[in-house]
This record gives structure tokens, C-alpha cells and sequence, in this order.
């Protein structure tokens, strides 16, 4: 029976897709990289910053210091960070407020499992901050997707195994690493494909997700 849903949070909860292209777009162009495409950015979903980052720098033809790398990644968020003062609880993605509202109906804890170390930025701009009863995110591990830490730290704070916890990933990484963690994944948007995800939809809003199968 499943006690507890992490959600992942950019694609899932909200869409954030494009304030990071123009972000990372703008560094690409600042280094002179003018092969940067969305196609790109689809390799950048769900890992972490620096990973990320490896996306852009690969296309360029110099190497980069480590300090030089950190200083680029941290250029790359002062811009994302900027962008996201424009986000408001419209932007919540449809069937998200409803799925929250029937988990806590349900006695069913809810947290987020997401790589972004901006994620209580994301939620406060959205509205949704109180919404969760933990929240795991890149500040709280350095491992990124596919690497299940950080939903097994989502699991750990809110004290339930992996095997009672469903993830509702929207990119592959997310499920290989759900599967990796020992959770039942829950594929949805550019996931929903996934052989691995035990349930698929297009979105939270989807019909297809029955949440009394899921839960059990």
C-alpha cells in the first residue's frame, strides 16, 4: 500500500521548461556556442545543474576549469533565478492543486523530490510551498538523476520506505532512478513511454492516472 507520492517538480507540478532554455541559451550565446537547440535542453531534464551545464560546454571548443565551470553555472542561474519572479500560481500545471488536494483527502503524504536547488523559490512563486510535508531537493544531495538520493532523502524525511512511496516523474532519468530507489514509478508527459513506469499518463490531469490503483 502506498503511504507517501514524491513528485518531481519542474514538468510535473509546473513548467519551467523554458525559463531554463532562455537561461541556458543566453550562456551558450555569451560563450559564443550558437549550436545550443531545444533538443539540448531535452538532454538537461531532471539532472542537476552542473550536469547540465556539461550539455552546453560540450559544444564549445575549449576546456573549462572547474572554478571556471562554477562560475558559469552560477552566471547561467542568476538569469533562471531572475525568470522566475515571473512565474504565479497560474503557472501550477493542470491537475496538479486537484491530485494535492485528493492525496491529502486521502491521508497520503506528499513531497517533492526535484534536482533544482531553486525549488522553494519555484514553489513560494507558485503558491504551493505549504503544500508538502517534505522537500528534498539539490541542496540536499549532490548526486543527481538517475541516482535515487534524492528521493530516498524525500523518503527518509517524510519516514517511509521506498517500496510504500510512488514518484511521479517526468523524464527518464527520474524513472531509472525511482526504479533504482526501490519506488513505484509514475510516469507522466515525455516519461509516459518509459517501459519501466508501472503507471502512465499524459499529465496530473490525465484520467488515465487512477489514483485508487494506485494507492491501493
Amino acid at each position: 500500500m502506498i503511504k507517501a507520492v514524491i513528485f518531481d517538480l519542474d514538468g510535473v507540478l509546473v513548467s519551467t521548461d523554458e525559463l531554463h532554455f532562455q537561461a541556458w541559451k543566453t550562456l551558450a550565446d555569451e560563450l559564443g556556442i550558437t549550436t545550443f537547440t531545444r533538443e539540448d535542453n531535452l538532454r538537461q531534464r531532471g539532472v542537476s545543474r552542473m550536469a547540465s551545464l556539461e550539455v552546453v560546454l560540450e559544444k564549445s571548443g575549449r576546456v573549462y576549469s572547474d572554478e571556471e565551470k562554477l562560475a558559469l553555472a552560477d552566471k547561467k542561474n542568476t538569469v533562471y533565478v531572475e525568470s522566475i519572479a515571473r512565474l504565479t500560481p497560474s503557472d501550477v500545471l493542470p491537475g496538479a492543486r486537484e491530485t494535492l488536494a485528493l492525496l491529502r483527502d486521502r491521508g497520503i503524504l506528499t513531497a517533492i523530490g526535484s534536482a533544482s536547488r531553486n525549488t522553494p523559490l519555484i514553489l513560494e512563486a507558485i503558491g504551493i510551498a505549504d503544500t508538502f510535508d517534505a522537500i528534498a531537493d539539490g541542496r540536499d544531495v549532490t548526486e543527481s538523476k538517475p541516482s535515487p538520493a534524492v528521493f530516498l532523502c524525500a523518503a527518509r524525511k517524510l519516514g517511509v520506505p521506498p517500496n510504500e512511496c510512488a514518484v511521479v516523474e517526468d523524464a527518464d532519468a527520474g524513472i531509472e532512478a525511482a526504479v533504482r530507489g526501490g519506488f513505484v514509478p509514475v510516469a507522466v508527459s515525455a516519461a509516459r513511454y518509459n517501459p519501466n513506469a508501472k503507471y502512465s499518463a499524459q499529465s496530473l490531469a490525465d484520467g488515465a492516472l487512477d489514483w485508487d490503483v494506485i494507492l491501493g
